[in-house]
């Protein structure tokens, strides 16, 4: 029986079942390799003559796990059963609270959530644990919950809030995955469960009187969150990526937008245009937000702006994004540059194309903006933006 070495633990490659080659160099350990690739280290022996397997927690070196080996077959001879004592530890765990759908909850709450998504998108998190799953799942075992529960809790949901259901679907999603790659014994759940209902891609866009209305509309109600629509509306930026912008973003004539405020979570430049400029520049320096010195009132002054806009089509307020977009592309600005003004990571720079391409469209970004900017003030005053007319002089 050969010694295995660090070469042939790298070098053993999966196959269609899971198979485990014995380490010559070590009484009862085993690699084990399963068809997705993965490795992990048992060791077998005999108690009470009853063939037993004890699985090595994670996947330590071949000199770790031969040292975890040796004291396991040692604990053989002197009476004990390894195994035996590991799933009696887990146990204890458990009535602890160790394995509890809360506990493993706050682990990925802290150490995934908050770390790699955005503010508004670990929030959520909170309130769906501690809005839905919690309430109903609260002492229960992770590894206790099944498929049935999953779907009965969505549907339960999704009796009055559909879309809601989807965003909890999302997110035990998120997390049985998290907690699955921390213990190998552990299934999600939520495999084979689908989203409860559907959901319509959005495809309001506002059009140019619309978009009149709603400049005006926003003059009229002034302070800074109609301000930050403006802004919005020059940029097409996402709202919070405007809504929570902070003075030290604001270099010059671009806004440097930090990676962990991205939706994409990498940082974004979005050059200026006159107009967004002197928006920005004509709110009061209190606090270090730039629009945000008070508390935000997105929703209350989306309900003004309804009453005051009298009878449109509804919209919300993301369609902005969306209508500007439609708009750049309406008065002749070319897609890639669009696309990169909103930060899209899919369509004209997804995979090889993204990886490759490094040129960062700053000065066709500058100039797309700007002219959109006039266009929406030549639509908002009747005439010629002020902007083109200095650049004739």
């Amino acid at each position: 029986m050969p010694r295995l070495t660090s070469l042939s633990i790298e070098n053993a490659r999966a196959r269609a079942q899971r198979y485990a080659i014995p380490d010559g160099g070590c009484r009862g350990l085993y690699l084990n390799v399963y068809p997705s690739g993965r490795k992990s280290w048992s060791v077998r022996y005999r108690f009470s003559g009853i063939p037993r397997n004890l699985t090595l927690d994670g996947f330590p070196s071949l000199a770790q796990a031969r040292i975890a080996a040796t004291k396991a077959i040692a604990d053989v001879e002197q009476g004990k059963d390894p195994a035996a004592a590991k799933q009696e530890a887990r146990r204890t765990d458990r009535v602890l609270g160790g394995d509890t759908v809360e506990h493993w909850a706050t682990l990925f709450i802290e150490r995934h959530a908050k770390k790699h998504t955005r503010l508004n998108s670990w929030k959520q998190t909170v309130h769906v644990f501690d809005d839905y799953v919690l309430p109903a799942w609260r002492g229960h075992l992770a590894r206790d919950i099944r498929r049935k529960d999953v779907r009965e809790l969505l549907e339960g949901i999704a009796d009055d809030k559909p879309i809601m259901a989807n965003r909890v679907h999302g997110v035990l999603s998120k997390f049985f995955k998290w907690v699955c790659a921390r213990d190998e014994e552990l299934t999600s759940p939520v495999i084979g469960v689908e989203r409860p209902a559907p959901e319509n891609v959005r495809e309001r866009v506002l059009d140019d009187d619309e978009l009149v209305q709603l400049w005006k509309v926003l003059d009229e109600i002034g302070g800074p969150t109609a301000a930050a629509v403006q802004v919005l509306l020059l940029t097409g930026q996402r709202r919070n990526e405007i809504a929570l912008l902070s003075w030290s973003e604001v270099k010059d004539d671009v806004l440097e937008l930090p990676a962990g405020r991205m939706k994409g979570r990498q940082g974004h430049i979005v050059p200026l245009s006159a107009q967004a400029a002197a928006i920005i520049a004509g709110q009061r320096r209190i606090g270090e937000r730039v629009f945000m010195h008070e508390s935000p009132h997105f929703d209350r002054l989306k309900r003004e702006i309804d009453a005051r806009m009298g009878d449109v089509a509804p919209w919300v307020t993301h369609d902005i994004r969306r209508s500007v977009a439609s708009g750049m592309a309406r008065i002749g600005i070319a897609v890639p540059v669009i696309e990169k003004i909103l930060a899209h990571r899919k369509g004209t720079f997804a995979g090889v194309v993204g990886v490759y391409q490094r040129h960062s469209f700053l000065p066709e970004m500058a100039t797309a903006l700007q002219r959109w900017a006039d266009h929406v003030e030549q639509l908002v005053t009747g005439k010629p933006a002020k902007i083109l007319k200095l650049r004739q002089h």
